[in-house]
């Protein structure tokens, strides 16, 4: 048989006080005394069956069901009285809460007259007398009985409102106070009426209504009384307003500090004229090119199988040079940071070459990183001697790279030279089994001239096999 929990209390206050050795051996119902048989069996009434007291099935089924009778009596009787407790408490919050909006709104009030100049001092002063024996009548927030849930928003919330309006009545009536004080003990100056323009049988007083002491004022004058406060003295500067005053920063020492003199005198033999924007770019673009194509690591690439000829490096060259400059242009209005388009071409490893190529970097087995860790690290040495020494001298650092790296190629002035020479080789060759793009000799030579790659890497590869090209 099931005990349930409410009904323990019932049972054990039924026990005998002195039970008889009977009962305490399990032979007799503890609560009637009846003897147990086969027509009246046993229920164990403690953790231990075999010394604990019993009692019979129907002695425990009438105690069960008036413990349950009582448990449920109970249970209204709670309900009941939490019902009255809450209608109770919901009387006194409202009424406490009116108390606290009624004289939230007078709080209000005060301080919108206290703004009207033409009210009385004296009035606005008995007003806040007033104002502030209301606050103080407020009763202490009344407490929730136990049986009603103890958090009430409305109270909080009404509390915090009247709390705001007091502070701002407070401040109103201070402020229209203190300024009375101070203009009432001012006295009067009828030379200033004139300045003011003041109507006839002015007395002269001039009112103010905002005096601004500063920061540091109220310390000063509490010492008067014999009050000590430290001065938090004046904060720290806004980052704007330090970077005003802050040390101008050294700059940066040059890469080069002998470049301008060194590139004048290699560039005008090969006639380039340093002062010559539009010849000076075009050297330094070529010669930006040829550093990031003179890697080693691209020799290896080139040598390995799958690797690009000539007729994808000389086409990959003249790309380049076109972006080269777009880059240098860019990076004069832009800053340094427009050459990572140049990188982002000449490193890409998904794209392929230019003139039509097949070849990808992805698709090399020679040392890509390698390659690319050269270009990036050659356009940042470009883009550092553009910070630290300005636009046209990086100009001329690159110029002078080509003089070295390049000095007859694409972009360079001996480039037509070179174009000449080759068109003439090429005009005694025996071109059966030349590329068709080969077979317009005049279309050839302005190709070479402007876009070599143009003419696609099949021709280009046919002129470099055939050493058309030098």
């Amino acid at each position: 048989m099931h005990i349930p929990a409410y009904a323990h209390g019932t049972i054990r206050a039924a026990l005998p006080a002195l039970p008889t050795g009977r009962q305490m051996a399990n032979l007799d119902c503890c609560v009637c005394g009846t003897p147990f048989g086969r027509d009246l069996g046993s229920v164990p009434l403690a953790s231990d069956p075999e010394t604990g007291p019993s009692g019979c099935r129907p002695c425990l089924s009438q105690l069960v069901t008036r413990a349950r009778e009582a448990r449920d009596s109970a249970l209204w009787r709670n309900a009941e009285q939490a019902r009255k407790d809450a209608e109770a408490w919901g009387a006194h919050r409202d009424h406490y809460v009116r108390r606290l909006e009624a004289v939230r709104r007078a709080a209000e009030a005060v301080a919108e007259v206290a703004g009207n100049e033409e009210v009385p001092v004296l009035r606005i002063a008995w007003l806040s007398v007033a104002l502030e024996s209301a606050h103080a009548w407020i009763s202490d927030a009344p407490e929730p009985p136990a049986s009603v849930d103890r958090e009430d928003h409305s109270l909080n919330h009404a509390e915090l409102l009247l709390g705001d309006a007091m502070i701002t009545a407070r401040e109103t009536v201070a402020d229209r106070l203190v300024y009375h004080l101070i203009n009432e003990a001012q006295p009067g100056e009828p030379e200033m009426c004139e300045e003011l323009e003041c109507p006839e049988g002015c007395s002269g007083r001039h009112d103010t209504s905002h005096i601004d002491c500063g920061p540091d004022t109220v310390f000063e004058d509490l010492r008067e009384h014999g009050i000590i406060i430290e001065d938090p003295g004046p904060g720290p500067l806004s980052p704007r307003i330090a970077a005003l005053f802050a040390p101008r920063p050294e700059d940066p020492p040059s890469l080069f500090p002998e470049l301008k003199e060194q590139a004048s005198a290699a560039l005008l033999p090969l006639g380039i004229d340093p002062d010559d924007p539009e010849a000076l770019l075009s050297a330094a673009a070529a010669g930006l090119v040829a550093e990031a194509l003179s890697s080693k690591a691209l020799e290896a690439i080139s040598a390995a199988p799958g690797g690009p000829d000539a007729g994808d490096l000389f086409a990959q060259e003249a790309d380049l040079y076109r972006r080269a400059r777009k880059a240098l242009v860019a990076a004069r209005d832009g800053g340094p940071e427009r050459l990572g388009a140049f990188t982002a071409v000449a490193t890409d490893q998904d794209l392929p070459w230019a003139g039509g190529s097949l070849f990808t970097l992805r698709s090399s087995s020679g040392p890509v990183a390698d390659f690319v860790r050269d270009v990036e690290q050659q356009v940042w040495i470009t883009g550092e001697v553009m910070r630290r020494q300005g636009w046209r001298t990086a100009l001329l650092h690159r110029a002078f790279t080509a003089v070295f790296r390049s000095a007859h190629g694409f972009g360079m002035p001996g480039w037509p030279a070179v174009v000449d020479a080759a068109m003439q080789r090429l005009a005694s060759l025996d071109r059966t089994s030349a590329p068709a793009e080969l077979t317009d000799l005049g279309a050839v030579e302005t190709a070479l001239l402007r876009e070599p790659d143009r003419l696609g890497v099949n021709a280009l590869g046919w002129l470099a096999r055939h050493g058309v090209l030098g």
